[in-house]
């Protein structure tokens, strides 16, 4: 015979607490430091360890977060689930962790294996839902918030930066720079973040009398962006500006232009980019960006989740967090414009 299962009331007993007490503990919810201290020393000197497939089958409340990522290759991704998890631990969830492309089959088998662990509430990042995915997670009664990627028509609520403002603000300043002949790397056109960077870059530039060169869409990849910077350069008219839709893309171009191309960046062509991922700031990059409030938006998605989990009848919203333009060395730098 084995030794007897430790329960939550064998913890109590010995923290001298209620049994309740341990639950709450466990569960993340309101407990004070004290009842915390005592329970936690009692279930390590006991060896306890709560059994959360149970206590979500009492509930109803399963403690986890699913987390739904088209892709980690941009740097910006890694970054923002690490604070989304301890974020989310802070206020007693987990996360489990589910990779999509953007392809409907799937999404339609990620979205499926959550439902199944019966997670409370669901984070997309940069995933597209489709109607009858929305409706379904809706009839469960999880709800489902996107992060850095909206949608119209959805009825979900979606965390973004301000993407129109900021392509708006880069196409100010490369115009400012004195640069005649400004290129657009597009993000994915098919995402929001994407056409929403695109139409602001654009009209930023007819609001100062001017229209891009040329747009092509770098589909947020490293190989499109390198084939998209070597067909601007190859053209008689090469650009002495280029935006580009996020820095994955913008790390690609710097690579290309200085390595293979053998050109000087800003001397030959001004690179901006958006998001600053960390890498943006290390000296071989030194990428002038435009800079994605990620622990705001953060903030905002748990807040806004958290919030919808607690009361089911709360209406959705879309929230946009303006980022700043974040001025390095690999673009002409206006006069009067200042640095970080």
């Amino acid at each position: 015979m084995g030794e007897a299962r430790i329960t939550s009331l064998d913890v109590a007993r010995l923290a001298g607490v209620s049994q309740s007490a341990v639950s709450r503990v466990f569960s993340g919810a309101s407990a004070s430091a004290e009842t915390i201290r005592k329970v936690r020393s009692a279930a390590d000197r006991l060896g306890y360890r709560p059994n959360s497939l149970a206590r979500a089958m009492i509930t109803g409340k399963s403690r986890m977060i699913g987390l739904v990522v088209a892709y980690l290759d941009n740097q910006f991704y890694p970054v923002a689930i690490e604070l989304l998890s301890a974020a989310l631990r802070e206020r007693g969830y987990h996360i489990l962790l589910m990779m999509a492309g953007n392809s409907t089959e799937g999404i339609e088998s990620v979205m499926q294996d959550l439902m199944t662990y019966q997670v409370d509430g669901i984070v997309t990042a940069s995933v597209a839902m489709s109607s009858d995915l929305t409706e379904r997670c809706a009839a469960m009664g999880i709800p489902v918030v996107m992060f850095n990627r909206g949608q119209d028509g959805s009825g979900l609520s979606s965390i973004t930066s301000a993407n129109v403002e900021g392509g708006r603000k880069v196409a100010e300043f490369l115009v400012a720079g004195g640069h005649r002949r400004i290129a657009h790397v597009a993000g994915w056109q098919g995402s929001s973040t994407g056409r929403d960077r695109a139409r602001g870059f654009a009209e930023g530039m007819a609001a100062l009398g001017r229209e891009p060169l040329a747009v092509i869409d770098g589909m947020y990849h490293r190989e499109p962006a390198i084939a998209a910077v070597r067909a601007l350069m190859d053209r008689p008219d090469p650009p002495d500006a280029i935006f580009v839709g996020n820095d994955h893309m913008a790390l690609a171009a710097l690579d290309t232009l200085r390595g293979p191309m053998g050109l000087k960046v800003p001397q030959d062509v001004s690179i901006v980019g958006y998001d600053d991922v960390p890498m943006a700031a290390w000296e071989s990059y030194d990428l002038t960006t435009v800079r994605q409030p990620v622990n705001r938006m953060v903030e905002a998605t748990v807040e806004t989740l958290i919030g919808q989990i607690e009361d089911p009848g709360r209406a959705s919203q879309k929230i946009e967090i303006a980022g700043p333009l974040i001025l390095r060395g690999s673009a002409r730098i206006p006069e009067g414009w200042t640095t970080e």
